[in-house]
């Protein structure tokens, strides 16, 4: 992946990044002591840990990337899908609504949220929420939420 402008922030920057990751997705990789870098990339801001991207910030709104995800093991903000979705995730397609099979009750629409497969819990993609939680788990039909960065992406192949 191309990205441009890599610099090391501030812990007091990090720090802040930190809490606003905790705060949307209840853990958080690193703390406001570790040495956090952020580039330039395409469509959003990276955040590096050790040369790993454990995060992203876009539109303004700093949440973890699969690595980060694997990581950390958050509580938050997560959606479960069925095995049928599965294959249409690692090609980078957006979740539909009937491919849903459980959902945080907290999500709202436009929030970061991360999706998993049902059998194991392990994370497939990072994506915006186009409905609210409740509504994704009881509609049958639309997209649910846009997919960001999903495995096998060129984010995913940056942390290798």
């Amino acid at each position: 992946m191309e990205y441009r402008k890599r610099r090391r922030i501030r812990k007091k920057e990090a720090k802040r990044l930190s809490e606003e990751i905790v705060g949307r997705w209840g853990d958080c990789p690193f703390s406001g002591n570790d040495q956090v870098d952020v580039a330039e990339a395409k469509d959003f801001r990276l955040i590096f840990l050790n040369n790993t991207v454990v995060g992203l910030i876009y539109n303004d709104a700093a949440f973890l990337s699969l690595r980060g995800i694997l990581l950390c093991d958050p509580t938050k903000a997560h959606v479960t899908v069925d095995m049928g979705a599965v294959k249409f995730l690692y090609n980078g397609a957006d979740v539909m609504a009937p491919g849903i099979v459980d959902a945080d009750v907290n999500i709202k629409e436009g929030d970061p949220v991360w999706v998993r497969e049902e059998r194991h819990g392990k994370p497939l993609g990072v994506g915006m929420a186009l409905m609210s939680g409740s509504d994704m788990v009881a509609s049958t039909k639309g997209k649910a939420i846009k997919t960001l960065h999903h495995i096998g992406d060129r984010i995913w192949k940056t942390g290798e």
